[in-house]
């Protein structure tokens, strides 16, 4: 009986190496990219984003009236209450400023748009050695398929790497394909369908290496075979045949 259950397990244990490293492991590569310049994509601001813009000044009563007055009012101020209080970016790319009007806001960066309003208030003498803060408060991204915790994630940051997106959904799932990822981006008025190895690091210092704001990841299954309920039915036959022929070996070893 000891022989039989020293046979069974060298086979669980044969079937479960049957996977190889070289479909699992991230950045096999890494070593040959370990000091290369880093190279970030500015994400530019796009119609249904969400921002928030603070002016202030040495005098804080003369920037009053350039600020949303409801930013200037107490109470609750977490993420949600400000995104009711923020400038939505319309259909046609635009938002409008107190006193300073309908401003185009389309395809600017953040830093664009602080350079433009700072012009606006400096030449149009309106206030002296203005300060302009904004921020993105609806950035999220969405990741679907083969990985623990699929969904739509908020963040707070200008942008996150790929990898910090995966850890937000709780890395992929062992049957992630992790040859292929998906990853559509809508920028510019343009869709885009890019295809990413996570098994190499050649790409870790290209645009679609940085997630912006509505990103959509598509994690597919590693393999083309129909599942059923979740479970593969070809692994299923695999899994079936392996316990059939291990009772048959310990009925073998009991003779």
């Amino acid at each position: 009986m000891n022989k039989s259950i020293v046979c069974l397990s060298l086979i669980l244990l044969l079937f479960t190496s049957c996977v190889s490293k070289k479909n699992i492991l991230y950045f096999q590569d890494a070593d040959k990219f370990s000091s290369v310049n880093i190279t970030k994509l500015e994400y530019k601001i796009q119609p249904n984003d969400i921002l928030s813009i603070t002016i202030s000044s040495s005098i804080p009563e003369a920037s009053e009236p350039y600020n949303n007055q409801t930013n200037s009012t107490g109470g609750n101020s977490n993420v949600e209450s400000l995104k009711l209080r923020g400038y939505i970016v319309s259909a046609k790319g635009e938002i409008e400023l107190p006193v300073l009007g309908i401003i185009t806001v389309k395809n600017k960066t953040i830093f664009d748009l602080i350079k433009e309003i700072k012009h606006l208030l400096e030449q149009g003498n309106h206030l002296i050695k203005p300060c302009v803060n904004i921020r993105i408060l609806n950035s999220k991204f969405t990741i679907l398929g083969e990985v623990n915790s699929p969904g739509t994630y908020s963040f707070t940051e200008l942008d996150i790497s790929l990898p910090q997106a995966l850890g937000y959904a709780g890395d992929l799932k062992i049957t992630g394909k992790r040859k292929d990822i998906l990853l559509i981006r809508e920028s510019e008025g343009l869709r885009t369908v890019n295809h990413i190895d996570l098994t190499t690091a050649n790409w870790m210092n290209d645009p679609k290496y940085t997630i912006q704001p509505n990103d959509i990841i598509i994690v597919n299954p590693n393999s083309k075979k129909t599942q059923t309920g979740g479970y593969n039915i070809g692994d299923l036959a695999i899994i079936s045949s392996i316990i059939s022929f291990s009772i048959s070996l310990i009925f073998l070893f009991k003779k």
